[in-house]
């Protein structure tokens, strides 16, 4: 099929639509030069805390083709995962939304195979991988860069229409397309996210220590929990939406339309009490699919018992 790139373009943008992604946005695959020293110095100033496989693929990580080789074009892609369901009791432990329902790697990657299948029926023979959050790849550079919206000042990608209530993922592939632009930052002076954040880890405006940060502790941190946070965790116990939940933007999330990310149905009723007393059965019961697993049943009882420690 011979069609201009313009035309491949906006096949790719309609099957992801299709698919049920909020927005498709296509950037080339070059190196990212305004990341580079950013990257460098939130390294450098140790902000990533015990995630050490942040100072691997350096390289890899601002620039695609060293990922995947003869890359042309990064096509971002953003799922809405929001939901207005609230866990019943004020007083339980609290979980992010992006945990509620299955696993967003498995369904994103599941959406990304089908679009590069389509690519490969409608267009021809392209090569390229998909990415969902598992690669040294820049994904919210990657979303600002295709026009998806701009980097909120607690570093989430922002649309005026949907907020930042979207899992962000990406194709890489070897094919020239239309490029977008990055839009117009829309914060203003807001400061809502840096005064709310409970562990004062949105260092300044645009720039979030990683290592301060109560997703940080409850997901990634493996060791005991530090005791000088014992009380600033706004009583989560696995990730934060706090600095999302105080976003004006976020007015106009609207619920998500994806089954697999519904609830556990015995998830939102969980009293505080429930919680304290979980067993390792019920755990893998609630999250069998969930991203929760990731910090496995001992973390989550760490995290439980130092929210009332």
């Amino acid at each position: 099929m011979s069609l201009s790139k313009s035309k491949y373009s906006e096949l790719i943008k309609t099957e992801a639509k299709r698919l049920g992604f909020l927005s498709c946005g296509i950037s080339k695959a070059e190196f990212l030069e305004e990341e580079a020293p950013r990257l460098e110095k939130w390294l450098n100033n140790n902000m990533h805390g015990e995630m050490k496989y942040m100072e691997n693929h350096f390289d890899k990580r601002l620039d695609p083709t060293k990922l995947v080789e003869g890359s042309k074009s990064v096509i971002s892609l953003i799922y809405n995962y929001y939901s207005c369901d609230l866990q019943e009791d004020p007083e339980a432990p609290k979980i992010s939304k992006y945990t509620y329902g299955t696993d967003y790697h498995f369904v994103l990657k599941d959406k990304l195979k089908h679009l590069l299948s389509f690519i490969n029926d409608e267009i021809g023979e392209v090569h390229g991988r998909a990415f969902v959050d598992s690669a040294p790849v820049l994904d919210k550079a990657w979303a600002v860069k295709g026009g998806l919206g701009w980097m909120g000042k607690h570093t989430n990608v922002l649309t005026q229409k949907a907020g930042s209530f979207y899992f962000i993922a990406e194709l890489i592939v070897d094919l020239d397309l239309d490029y977008d632009h990055p839009v117009t930052d829309h914060c203003g002076d807001c400061t809502a996210c840096i005064d709310a954040c409970p562990t004062e880890a949105i260092t300044e405006p645009y720039v979030v220590d990683g290592s301060k940060c109560i997703s940080y502790f409850t997901i990634e941190l493996k060791d005991s929990l530090p005791p000088d946070y014992s009380g600033k965790f706004d009583n989560w116990m696995f990730g934060c939406d706090v600095c999302q939940d105080v976003c004006p933007w976020n007015r106009f999330s609207k619920s998500h339309r994806e089954p697999l990310f519904n609830p556990h149905p015995e998830l939102l009723s969980m009293t505080k009490n429930d919680w304290q007393e979980i067993t390792k059965d019920v755990f893998n019961e609630l999250f069998r699919k969930s991203a929760v697993k990731r910090t496995k049943f001992e973390g989550l009882k760490r995290n439980i018992s130092f929210l009332s420690s």
